[in-house]
C-alpha cells in the first residue's frame, strides 16, 4: 500500500446542514451534481460528507457512538495570526470552539473547533511545517 490518503469521508447526521457549514467557511463543492454525498477538493486529496447511517452500513459497522471518535482533522495556517482568524471564521459559520488558540508545547500555536457533527478540527500554526502555495505541507526529514 502506498503511503497516502486520497479521501476522508465524514459520516454526518444532516447532509445539507454539514454542506452549508463548510460552504460558510468558504469551501467550494466539487462534483455538485453528485446526489447523496458532498465532495470538497482539498489540495491533493478530498473531504466527503456522507450520511452517517449509510456510511456505517457500507462499512458494516454500528452507527451509534458519541464523544471523542479518536480522530482530529487539522488545518495548518501560514501565520500565527491566521489561527485566530480561522477559529473566528469557523465560529461565525456555526462551529463550537473546543479550545481557544494558545501556545503549544511543540513550539507553535493552535486551537480546536467542532463542526456540526462534533468532528474536531485543529487549527494550527507550526513554524516547522511551511505551507506551499498550493496549501500542501512537507514534513521535515
Amino acid at each position: 500500500m502506498e503511503q497516502r490518503v486520497s479521501l476522508i469521508t465524514l459520516g454526518v447526521a444532516d447532509l445539507n446542514r454539514s454542506r452549508e457549514f463548510y460552504e460558510r467557511l468558504g469551501w467550494r463543492r466539487s462534483m455538485a451534481k453528485a446526489e447523496g454525498i458532498v465532495f470538497f477538493q482539498t489540495g491533493g486529496m478530498a473531504i466527503a460528507l456522507y450520511p452517517r447511517n449509510d456510511l456505517a452500513k457500507d462499512a458494516r459497522i454500528a452507527s451509534e457512538g458519541h464523544g471523542f471518535c479518536g480522530i482530529a482533522l487539522a488545518y495548518n495556517t501560514r501565520t500565527r495570526d491566521e489561527v485566530d482568524a480561522v477559529l473566528a471564521e469557523a465560529q461565525a459559520a456555526g462551529a463550537i470552539i473546543l479550545k481557544p488558540a494558545e501556545e503549544a508545547f511543540w513550539g507553535g500555536y493552535s486551537g480546536y473547533f467542532a463542526d456540526p457533527d462534533g468532528f474536531p478540527w485543529e487549527v494550527a500554526w507550526n513554524p516547522s511545517f511551511p505551507i506551499a502555495t498550493d496549501g500542501s505541507i512537507r514534513l521535515p526529514g
